[in-house]
Protein backbone atom coordinates (compact mmCIF):
# COMPACT_ATOMS: atom_id res chain seq x y z
CA UNK A 1 0.00 0.00 0.00
CA UNK A 2 1.46 3.25 -0.92
CA UNK A 3 -0.61 6.24 0.97
CA UNK A 4 -0.29 9.93 0.76
CA UNK A 5 -1.67 12.54 3.58
CA UNK A 6 -2.41 15.73 3.33
CA UNK A 7 0.65 16.20 1.34
CA UNK A 8 1.77 19.85 0.95
CA UNK A 9 5.27 20.76 -0.32
CA UNK A 10 6.47 24.91 -0.98
CA UNK A 11 9.43 26.37 -2.45
CA UNK A 12 9.71 30.06 -1.44
CA UNK A 13 6.39 31.49 -2.42
CA UNK A 14 5.23 28.76 -4.86
CA UNK A 15 2.83 26.06 -3.50
CA UNK A 16 3.93 22.84 -6.15
CA UNK A 17 1.47 20.32 -4.06
CA UNK A 18 -1.40 21.22 -1.82
CA UNK A 19 -3.08 18.90 0.47
CA UNK A 20 -2.82 15.79 -1.43
CA UNK A 21 -4.04 12.60 -0.15
CA UNK A 22 -4.87 9.41 -1.80
CA UNK A 23 -3.72 5.35 -1.76
CA UNK A 24 -2.58 3.06 -4.00
CA UNK A 25 -3.71 -0.80 -3.65
CA UNK A 26 -2.17 -3.90 -3.74
CA UNK A 27 -2.71 -6.01 -6.74
CA UNK A 28 -4.26 -2.88 -8.62
CA UNK A 29 -2.48 -0.42 -11.38
CA UNK A 30 -2.92 3.32 -10.06
CA UNK A 31 -2.91 5.65 -12.69
CA UNK A 32 -1.31 8.83 -11.71
CA UNK A 33 -1.98 11.88 -14.28
CA UNK A 34 -1.83 15.45 -14.80
CA UNK A 35 -0.63 18.12 -16.86
CA UNK A 36 2.75 19.60 -16.92
CA UNK A 37 3.60 21.41 -13.64
CA UNK A 38 0.67 20.20 -12.20
CA UNK A 39 2.50 18.40 -9.39
CA UNK A 40 3.37 14.80 -10.36
CA UNK A 41 6.78 14.78 -10.05
CA UNK A 42 6.81 16.39 -6.85
CA UNK A 43 4.72 13.80 -5.18
CA UNK A 44 6.80 11.02 -6.26
CA UNK A 45 9.90 12.97 -5.39
CA UNK A 46 8.50 13.13 -1.68
CA UNK A 47 7.23 9.79 -1.76
CA UNK A 48 10.96 7.90 -2.25
CA UNK A 49 12.76 10.70 0.27
CA UNK A 50 14.34 13.21 -2.78
CA UNK A 51 12.20 15.49 -1.58
CA UNK A 52 10.79 16.32 2.30
CA UNK A 53 7.54 17.72 2.55
CA UNK A 54 6.33 20.89 3.86
CA UNK A 55 3.97 19.15 6.05
CA UNK A 56 2.04 16.00 5.48
CA UNK A 57 3.18 12.69 4.33
CA UNK A 58 3.57 9.81 2.24
CA UNK A 59 4.52 6.35 2.93
CA UNK A 60 5.00 2.40 1.75
CA UNK A 61 3.53 -0.18 3.78
CA UNK A 62 3.01 2.40 6.41
CA UNK A 63 6.65 3.46 6.26
CA UNK A 64 8.61 6.99 5.18
CA UNK A 65 10.98 5.84 2.49
CA UNK A 66 13.93 6.90 4.41
CA UNK A 67 12.78 4.69 7.14
CA UNK A 68 13.25 1.67 5.28
CA UNK A 69 16.08 -0.79 6.00
CA UNK A 70 16.75 -1.76 2.40
CA UNK A 71 14.28 0.48 0.05
CA UNK A 72 15.14 -1.31 -3.13
CA UNK A 73 13.57 -4.79 -0.94
CA UNK A 74 10.39 -3.14 -0.65
CA UNK A 75 10.13 -0.25 -3.69
CA UNK A 76 10.95 -0.10 -7.04
CA UNK A 77 11.26 3.35 -8.40
CA UNK A 78 12.53 4.71 -11.87
CA UNK A 79 11.45 8.42 -11.88
CA UNK A 80 13.54 9.12 -14.79
CA UNK A 81 16.24 6.89 -16.75
CA UNK A 82 18.07 9.61 -18.29
CA UNK A 83 19.64 9.83 -14.56
CA UNK A 84 21.45 7.03 -14.80
CA UNK A 85 25.63 6.82 -15.09
CA UNK A 86 26.46 7.30 -18.42
CA UNK A 87 30.12 5.91 -18.04
CA UNK A 88 29.26 2.78 -16.80
CA UNK A 89 27.47 -0.42 -18.57
CA UNK A 90 24.29 -1.87 -18.00
CA UNK A 91 25.25 -4.64 -16.69
CA UNK A 92 28.08 -2.88 -13.81
CA UNK A 93 24.66 -0.42 -12.81
CA UNK A 94 22.66 -3.57 -11.59
CA UNK A 95 25.93 -5.25 -10.09
CA UNK A 96 26.44 -1.92 -8.02
CA UNK A 97 22.23 -1.99 -6.99
CA UNK A 98 22.41 -5.98 -5.97
CA UNK A 99 25.32 -5.32 -4.21
CA UNK A 100 24.33 -2.48 -2.41
CA UNK A 101 20.56 -4.56 -1.66
CA UNK A 102 23.08 -7.74 -0.86
CA UNK A 103 21.48 -9.67 -3.76
CA UNK A 104 23.22 -12.52 -5.23
CA UNK A 105 24.93 -11.72 -8.61
CA UNK A 106 22.50 -14.01 -10.38
CA UNK A 107 19.52 -11.65 -10.01
CA UNK A 108 21.37 -9.59 -12.13
CA UNK A 109 21.29 -12.09 -15.35
CA UNK A 110 17.75 -12.79 -14.66
CA UNK A 111 16.92 -8.89 -15.30
CA UNK A 112 18.61 -8.54 -18.24
CA UNK A 113 17.13 -11.45 -19.54
CA UNK A 114 13.22 -10.18 -18.12
CA UNK A 115 13.88 -6.94 -19.42
CA UNK A 116 14.97 -8.34 -22.64
CA UNK A 117 18.28 -6.37 -23.04
CA UNK A 118 20.60 -8.71 -25.19
CA UNK A 119 24.30 -9.49 -23.79
CA UNK A 120 25.88 -7.58 -26.02
CA UNK A 121 23.88 -4.31 -24.65
CA UNK A 122 24.42 -4.85 -21.37
CA UNK A 123 28.09 -4.51 -22.00
CA UNK A 124 27.69 -1.45 -23.45
CA UNK A 125 27.87 2.55 -21.76
CA UNK A 126 24.42 3.91 -21.13
CA UNK A 127 25.90 6.89 -22.55
CA UNK A 128 25.56 4.76 -26.05
CA UNK A 129 22.07 3.36 -25.21
CA UNK A 130 18.67 4.69 -26.84
CA UNK A 131 16.18 6.54 -24.52
CA UNK A 132 14.07 2.46 -24.35
CA UNK A 133 17.25 0.82 -23.43
CA UNK A 134 17.45 3.28 -20.81
CA UNK A 135 13.93 2.58 -19.89
CA UNK A 136 14.13 -0.92 -19.85
CA UNK A 137 17.49 -0.44 -17.34
CA UNK A 138 15.39 1.73 -15.05
CA UNK A 139 12.84 -1.68 -15.12
CA UNK A 140 15.27 -3.70 -14.45
CA UNK A 141 17.01 -1.81 -11.81
CA UNK A 142 13.62 -1.21 -10.25
CA UNK A 143 12.68 -4.84 -10.20
CA UNK A 144 15.95 -5.84 -8.77
CA UNK A 145 14.85 -6.76 -5.08
CA UNK A 146 12.13 -8.16 -5.92
CA UNK A 147 10.07 -5.45 -4.32
CA UNK A 148 6.18 -5.38 -3.94
CA UNK A 149 5.54 -2.13 -4.97
CA UNK A 150 6.80 0.10 -8.23
CA UNK A 151 6.82 4.21 -8.08
CA UNK A 152 7.28 4.39 -12.06
CA UNK A 153 7.56 8.32 -13.92
CA UNK A 154 7.06 8.02 -17.98
CA UNK A 155 8.38 4.49 -18.00
CA UNK A 156 7.13 4.19 -21.58
CA UNK A 157 9.38 7.20 -22.85
CA UNK A 158 11.14 5.82 -25.66
CA UNK A 159 9.77 2.65 -25.50
CA UNK A 160 8.69 1.56 -29.53
CA UNK A 161 5.24 -0.80 -30.02
CA UNK A 162 6.22 -3.55 -29.09
CA UNK A 163 7.72 -2.23 -25.55
CA UNK A 164 5.11 -0.71 -24.54
CA UNK A 165 2.83 -3.56 -25.05
CA UNK A 166 5.74 -5.49 -22.68
CA UNK A 167 5.53 -2.83 -20.20
CA UNK A 168 1.77 -2.86 -19.99
CA UNK A 169 1.59 -6.74 -19.71
CA UNK A 170 4.76 -6.45 -17.51
CA UNK A 171 2.58 -3.81 -15.09
CA UNK A 172 -0.56 -6.02 -15.23
CA UNK A 173 1.48 -8.98 -14.32
CA UNK A 174 3.15 -7.85 -11.53
CA UNK A 175 -0.34 -6.40 -10.02
CA UNK A 176 -2.41 -9.45 -10.75
CA UNK A 177 0.21 -11.20 -8.21
CA UNK A 178 -0.11 -8.82 -5.34
CA UNK A 179 1.85 -6.21 -6.38
CA UNK A 180 1.38 -2.14 -6.14
CA UNK A 181 1.95 0.09 -8.77
CA UNK A 182 1.82 3.86 -8.96
CA UNK A 183 2.35 4.90 -13.12
CA UNK A 184 2.29 8.35 -13.82
CA UNK A 185 2.54 8.70 -17.99
CA UNK A 186 1.10 11.39 -20.41
CA UNK A 187 0.33 7.98 -22.78
CA UNK A 188 -3.26 8.53 -21.78
CA UNK A 189 -4.35 5.22 -23.99
CA UNK A 190 -1.63 2.88 -22.65
CA UNK A 191 -2.71 4.28 -18.85
CA UNK A 192 -6.24 3.40 -19.80
CA UNK A 193 -5.91 0.47 -21.11
CA UNK A 194 -3.77 -1.03 -18.08
CA UNK A 195 -5.43 1.49 -15.15
CA UNK A 196 -7.48 0.23 -12.18
CA UNK A 197 -7.83 3.22 -10.26
CA UNK A 198 -6.96 6.99 -11.31
CA UNK A 199 -5.61 9.97 -9.65
CA UNK A 200 -5.89 13.20 -11.41
CA UNK A 201 -4.01 15.76 -10.35
CA UNK A 202 -4.15 19.81 -11.66
CA UNK A 203 -2.07 22.59 -10.08
CA UNK A 204 -1.20 20.66 -7.21
CA UNK A 205 -4.35 19.65 -5.83
CA UNK A 206 -6.55 16.29 -6.89
CA UNK A 207 -9.27 16.84 -9.27
CA UNK A 208 -10.50 13.62 -9.17
CA UNK A 209 -9.36 10.08 -7.65
CA UNK A 210 -11.38 6.43 -8.04
CA UNK A 211 -11.77 3.21 -9.93
CA UNK A 212 -11.28 3.94 -13.43
CA UNK A 213 -15.03 3.01 -14.22
CA UNK A 214 -16.22 5.07 -11.77
CA UNK A 215 -14.83 8.32 -13.29
CA UNK A 216 -15.83 7.51 -16.75
CA UNK A 217 -19.30 6.80 -15.41
CA UNK A 218 -19.74 9.76 -13.60
CA UNK A 219 -18.51 12.52 -16.61
CA UNK A 220 -21.46 13.42 -17.90
CA UNK A 221 -21.93 14.67 -21.65
CA UNK A 222 -19.12 16.12 -23.97
CA UNK A 223 -20.41 18.21 -26.77
CA UNK A 224 -18.59 19.68 -29.50
CA UNK A 225 -19.83 22.63 -31.64
CA UNK A 226 -18.57 25.51 -34.13
CA UNK A 227 -18.91 28.28 -31.39
CA UNK A 228 -17.51 26.07 -27.71
CA UNK A 229 -17.86 29.46 -25.93
CA UNK A 230 -21.41 30.48 -27.62
CA UNK A 231 -22.49 26.70 -26.29
CA UNK A 232 -21.03 27.13 -22.75
CA UNK A 233 -22.72 30.39 -22.40
CA UNK A 234 -26.18 29.32 -23.38
CA UNK A 235 -25.74 26.66 -20.94
CA UNK A 236 -25.28 28.79 -18.12
CA UNK A 237 -27.96 30.64 -19.26
CA UNK A 238 -30.26 27.85 -19.05
CA UNK A 239 -28.91 27.40 -15.77
CA UNK A 240 -27.00 23.96 -16.77
CA UNK A 241 -23.08 24.04 -15.06
CA UNK A 242 -20.34 23.57 -17.69
CA UNK A 243 -16.89 23.26 -18.54
CA UNK A 244 -15.23 24.38 -21.96
CA UNK A 245 -12.16 22.33 -21.81
CA UNK A 246 -8.60 22.88 -23.61
CA UNK A 247 -9.43 21.11 -26.64
CA UNK A 248 -12.91 23.24 -27.34
CA UNK A 249 -14.97 20.99 -26.13
CA UNK A 250 -18.12 21.14 -23.36
CA UNK A 251 -18.30 19.30 -20.51
CA UNK A 252 -21.28 19.03 -18.22
CA UNK A 253 -23.66 16.65 -15.90
CA UNK A 254 -26.49 17.13 -17.90
CA UNK A 255 -27.91 14.22 -20.02
CA UNK A 256 -27.17 14.87 -24.12
CA UNK A 257 -30.82 15.33 -24.56
CA UNK A 258 -30.86 18.58 -22.66
CA UNK A 259 -27.55 19.63 -24.16
CA UNK A 260 -28.93 19.16 -27.45
CA UNK A 261 -32.78 20.94 -26.78
CA UNK A 262 -30.32 24.33 -25.41
CA UNK A 263 -28.04 24.15 -28.23
CA UNK A 264 -31.17 24.27 -30.58
CA UNK A 265 -32.85 26.59 -29.09
CA UNK A 266 -30.03 28.43 -29.09
CA UNK A 267 -29.61 28.34 -32.31
CA UNK A 268 -25.70 26.45 -32.03
CA UNK A 269 -24.88 23.80 -34.41
CA UNK A 270 -23.41 20.64 -32.35
CA UNK A 271 -20.48 18.99 -34.30
CA UNK A 272 -20.35 16.17 -31.96
CA UNK A 273 -22.62 15.45 -28.77
CA UNK A 274 -22.29 11.71 -26.59
CA UNK A 275 -22.38 10.50 -23.45
CA UNK A 276 -18.43 11.15 -22.05
CA UNK A 277 -18.35 7.52 -20.46
CA UNK A 278 -17.85 6.85 -24.64
CA UNK A 279 -15.30 9.60 -25.04
CA UNK A 280 -12.83 7.75 -23.08
CA UNK A 281 -9.74 8.49 -20.55
CA UNK A 282 -8.08 11.90 -22.97
CA UNK A 283 -11.79 13.44 -23.12
CA UNK A 284 -12.22 13.11 -18.95
CA UNK A 285 -8.66 14.03 -18.52
CA UNK A 286 -9.18 17.61 -20.18
CA UNK A 287 -12.09 18.17 -19.27
CA UNK A 288 -11.09 17.84 -15.27
CA UNK A 289 -7.73 19.86 -15.75
CA UNK A 290 -8.84 22.17 -18.41
CA UNK A 291 -7.66 25.24 -16.26
CA UNK A 292 -4.36 24.41 -16.24
CA UNK A 293 -3.61 23.15 -20.12
CA UNK A 294 -1.68 25.51 -22.35
CA UNK A 295 -3.02 25.50 -25.76
CA UNK A 296 -0.88 23.95 -27.73
CA UNK A 297 1.16 21.91 -25.52
CA UNK A 298 0.32 17.90 -24.97
CA UNK A 299 -0.92 17.10 -21.55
Amino acid sequence: MITVESLTRRYAGFTAVEDVSFTAKPGRVTGFLGPNGAGKSTTMRVMVGLTAPTSGSATINGERFADLPNPGLEVGVLLDASAQHAGRTGREILVIASDTMGLPRSRVDEMIELVSLTPTEAKRRVRDYSLGMRQRLGIATALLGGPNALILDEPANGLDPAGIRWMRDLLTGFASQGGTVLLSSHLLHEVEVIADDLIVIGNGKIVAAGTKEELLAAAGTLARSTSPRDLAHALEQAGIPSTLAGDGSVRTDADATRVGAVALTAGIALTELRSAERAGLEDMFLSLTADTQREGVAA
